[in-house]
């Protein structure tokens, strides 16, 4: 029997012991006293009693000891704006958008519905709601008012994250008026909108008393440290909507401590990833893909991930072959 062969029979016969060992490859805050209680079926908790938080695992346990390796990479070909955030600026970056969610009233369990194109703003919101304890949403950009409406009114969120326009193919796609049809037809609406202005849309309407300036409230908490809040591992993490295709968008819900060892677990027998290596999905946030293997996974392995915003075949083909080498993807 080879090496595989002999670790996939022992996830078999032996399910506990394995994934006690797997679970050794992320933090945890307060050690899990079972690996799996399976006592409701279909319904599962893993790691019970154990503490962790995803955005620790991801973002400062590796910006402790390698804070000036690079963790995002984003390029947009639509905009041709390139950066590179090490792990200490993307800390940094989380905790100040943690900071901002703060102060708009955002805790523990509440929802925090993110409706963003493929923009750094849109990694910190995500990292920063799991840094707090909040659950957020994505909903992927190219949906239209209604489905976004179904969405908002089944999460109730507090905050909604957005950004005023998106740009496909070098053309503009407006964010802003779905975003106030979907609210005004929604029986949920949130209490504030926090926009990020791309200055792509100029001109666009803002909602007094609802709609709050990202740059104006990042440049008044930037600095500020937002401890970690250490969940149960069977706390929420976020909540992914089918597509509704076939009928009312339904929630997929994530749990914390389960989702980070089997992220951690894959990222190492699936992929053999390593610190310091790159990652490039070329999903989207807006799918399960981009959650796991854009944001969280790489991540918690200490890997550098690339945010990629532009289309597969622009300005050529061979533009994620040209990133590929020239980032080093491993």
């Amino acid at each position: 029997m080879g090496a595989y062969a002999e670790f996939h029979a022992r996830s078999i016969a032996e399910p506990d012991a394995f994934w006690r060992e797997e679970a050794g490859l992320v933090d945890w805050h307060r050690p899990f006293h079972q690996v799996c209680d399976f006592l409701r079926p279909p319904f599962a908790r893993w790691f019970v009693g154990g503490e962790t938080n995803l955005c620790h695992n991801a973002v400062d346990r590796h910006a402790a000891t390698r804070s000036d390796a690079a963790a995002l990479i984003y390029v947009s070909t639509e905009t041709s704006q390139e950066k590179i955030y090490s792990f200490g600026e993307l800390l940094a970056e989380v905790q100040c958008m943690a900071a901002i969610m703060q102060s708009l009233g955002v805790g523990r369990g509440d929802r925090v519905l993110i409706y963003m194109p493929m923009i750094p703003e849109a990694v910190f919101a995500m990292l920063a709601c799991a840094r707090i304890g909040a659950v957020h949403s994505v909903v992927f950009g190219g949906f239209a008012a209604h489905s976004l409406a179904l969405r908002i009114d089944d999460a109730r969120p507090k905050l909604i994250v957005s950004a005023e326009a998106g740009i496909r193919h070098g053309k503009e796609v407006p964010y802003k008026h779905l975003l106030d049809e979907a609210i005004h037809a929604s029986t949920a609406p949130p209490a504030h909108v926090l926009m990020v202005d791309r200055g792509l849309h100029p001109g666009w309407d803002r909602v007094a008393g609802r709609d709050l300036d990202y740059a104006a409230l990042r440049a008044r908490h930037f600095g500020t440290k937002v401890p970690v809040t250490w969940l149960e591992s069977s706390e929420p993490s976020y909540i992914l909507y089918t597509s509704g295709t076939t009928g009312k968008p339904k929630g997929v819900q994530r749990d914390t401590g389960g989702y980070a060892v089997a992220l951690a677990s894959s990222m190492q027998r699936i992929y053999r990833g390593e610190a310091g290596g790159t990652m490039f999905s070329t999903s989207d946030i807006g799918w399960v893909v981009g959650h796991s293997y854009i944001v969280y996974g790489p991540l918690i392995a200490g890997m550098a991930t690339i945010l990629y915003e532009g289309l597969p075949v622009a300005p050529d083909p061979g533009i994620w072959w040209r990133l590929v080498e020239r980032f080093r993807v491993s």
